[in-house]
């Protein structure tokens, strides 16, 4: 079965592992290899854009549910205006008081992004962020196609627990940290290809 559907997958699990006892622990395998693989993984398939409106005066607004890291925050003004990310810390020295104004910096705190200075007014605020991966289902393969590598990798990995120290675990460590860096590298790749890099001024002349 191929390795780019859920079932392949869980058979290949089963097949690498050489065990049949553990049908019933699948599901967790896979859960648990979607968390690892969320947490060590950024490539562009991962990447999604939110627009949010903002109010006159509110300075802090939730992220998506599906949030993991922010890429760019922008208004959508014209000409754009790109925000700086501040540490909170910095965020609150710099913007704590009560005045408001055009956005010109970001942070995050918690499952919220905080703005300073508070606007002044409504606006269109566009985030770009890596989402975490679509959860593979029957009928969602999410990320699957793209590197089953990985996913079959990590999920080898977290069978650990049933695997009592088995001697391959290093192997399968060692394999699933070379697909991500593979998988980190192709994307780099993509993204840089084509016509050389060019440092660029503020206001985007090169």
């Amino acid at each position: 079965m191929a390795l780019t559907t859920y079932a392949g997958l869980k058979s290949a699990i089963e097949s690498w592992l050489d065990r049949d006892d553990l049908t019933n622990y699948l599901d967790d395998f896979i859960d648990l290899a979607e968390a690892r693989i969320g947490r060590d993984l950024r490539i562009r398939q991962m990447e999604t854009q939110s627009t949010q409106t903002l109010s006159g005066g509110t300075r802090e607004y939730d992220l998506p549910a599906d949030y993991l890291q922010m890429r760019n925050v922008q208004l959508n003004t014209s000409p754009i205006t790109a925000l700086e990310y501040l540490t909170p810390e910095m965020m609150d020295r710099l913007w704590a008081g009560s005045s408001t104004g055009r956005p010109r910096a970001y942070t995050i705190i918690r499952d919220k992004i905080q703005l300073g200075p508070a606007p002044d007014s409504t606006y269109s605020l566009e985030f770009t962020y890596y989402a975490k991966p679509g959860a593979l289902t029957a009928s969602e393969d999410g990320l699957l196609s793209v590197i089953p590598d990985v996913y079959l990798y990590a999920a080898l990995l977290e069978a650990e627990p049933f695997l009592q120290n088995d001697q391959r675990i290093q192997l399968w460590m060692a394999a699933y940290d070379k697909a991500i860096a593979a998988a980190q590298m192709s994307d780099s790749k993509d993204r840089h290809s084509g016509s050389a890099m060019r440092v660029m001024t503020e206001s985007g002349n090169p």
